[in-house]
């Protein structure tokens, strides 16, 4: 199906607004709006792009806009749909961090994504039960995905060894996928490499010219470097790195304090976009603390975003065109099937660590030999259990849209938020 670019402009914008819930909510929104209700993308070429983007780092949900815009209209496509999938959340971020600095906590803010949040639970579970009933069709699949939820979720392996070890298992292992004569063309190896040189050039000649005009030990660059190596070591989305970026910047520098970083994670958490956006709150608290000034910290926000994300579109227009090329090669193709097997898997273990995280207080990992996550049941939020249930019904049975399901969360949270102030 084809879509003219100004339609096409409209609804990367609205899927930019609307990604909320992490790369799981992500990934459903753009299954919801792209595969299911416009055509845009087949179910089989979009599993395909997600098995791609999986194996990639950094956030996968925006590389995966980032591809369905390439396939749709090129370059621009890609650019226009990559772009908008990342500016409202950037925009929503750098006004919260503004926010933040000068008058600190933001209890009506967090009040209203309370309610979002909830929100997300269903939409995710939703769109999980639709991906699992079209990617998993044998007895095969349904336990290279049990692996994979059982390796991330309870033994806490390292995320990209679990896509590795499925991708290895199916090229050796899986019984080969029957593939007819391929009529699709091997791209061009003079024409990819040109694309990664010019995209290592348009990526990292502005961190040279901070190198050249700050000097290595300004934070500005500390943070541009920090962050530009994070972009090539990212594999599973933020989840993976908070850990080793908390540890940085509270423990190793105190550019921030601990509930500094937990705020920030709160934020980047409950806004629209990927959740490594966590990292552009970082970046502007830790310069307007060492700086003493605003401007600094907007400067270093805007220094993150394209260290980040950057890398993202290389990824993509250099990788894209070989998708549907290696998937056309039988055992690649067996490869490609156990990814989608356990990417249903990585998608549950996200989804259940999301909803973890809202329903309860406290979540924490179990010590050795199985740190699965386990929350304190003694803080369990009965409103938010509530309100998640109530919304789980608004969109399985009354198929209510994105749009409106997350609108009546945000009344719900503004509302609890004024009862509790009246009780």
């Amino acid at each position: 199906m084809t879509t003219s670019f100004t339609d096409a402009m409209k609804v990367w914008a609205r899927i930019g607004v609307l990604s909320f819930g992490g790369p799981a909510g992500q990934i459903a929104l753009l299954h919801k709006e792209i595969v299911e209700q416009r055509s845009w993308i087949g179910e089989k070429e979009f599993l395909n792009a997600l098995n791609f983007c999986m194996l990639l780092p950094g956030p996968e949900a925006m590389q995966l806009a980032t591809y369905c815009g390439w396939k749709l209209h090129g370059l621009r496509g890609g650019f226009a749909a990559g772009l908008l999938f990342v500016l409202p959340g950037a925009m929503i971020m750098l006004a919260l961090s503004l926010l933040y600095a000068s008058v600190g906590n933001l209890p009506l803010v967090q009040a209203l994504f309370w309610g979002i949040k909830a929100a997300v639970v269903a939409i995710v579970f939703q769109a999980l039960i639709k991906i699992a009933g079209k990617a998993l069709k044998t007895n095969f699949d349904w336990a290279i995905a049990t692996a994979a939820f059982i390796a991330l979720f309870v033994f806490a392996l390292p995320f990209a060894v679990v896509v590795a070890a499925a991708a290895l298992f199916g090229f050796f292992l899986a019984p080969t996928i029957e593939t007819a004569a391929s009529s699709v063309a091997r791209p061009s190896y003079a024409a990819t490499f040109k694309t990664i040189a010019v995209g290592l050039v348009v990526w990292l000649l502005p961190l040279a010219a901070l190198y050249a005009t700050l000097g290595k030990a300004h934070v500005q660059t500390e943070l541009a470097r920090m962050f530009s190596l994070l972009a090539v070591v990212t594999f599973g989305g933020a989840y993976s790195v908070l850990a080793s970026l908390g540890q940085t910047v509270v423990e190793q520098t105190a550019w921030l304090t601990p509930q500094q970083m937990m705020d920030g994670f709160g934020l980047a958490e409950t806004t629209p976009g990927p959740l490594i956006l966590v990292g552009q709150f970082v970046s502007f608290s830790a310069a307007t603390h060492v700086q003493g000034s605003l401007w600094a910290g907007v400067a270093a926000s805007l220094s993150f975003l394209w260290v980040t994300f950057a890398p993202c579109f290389l990824w993509i227009f250099a990788g894209a065109p070989w998708i549907e090329y290696l998937q056309n090669q039988p055992r690649l193709k067996s490869s490609l099937a156990a990814i989608t097997a356990a990417a249903t898997g990585v998608i549950l273990n996200l989804s259940l660590w999301f909803a973890l995280h809202v329903l309860f207080g406290k979540v924490s990992r179990l010590g050795q030999p199985l740190p699965m996550w386990w929350p304190d049941f003694s803080t369990l939020d009965v409103p938010a259990l509530l309100l998640c249930l109530g919304l789980a019904f608004v969109v399985l049975r009354l198929k209510a849209g994105i749009p409106k399901t997350l609108a009546l969360a945000a009344i719900a949270g503004l509302s609890w938020h004024f009862i509790k102030s009246l009780i």
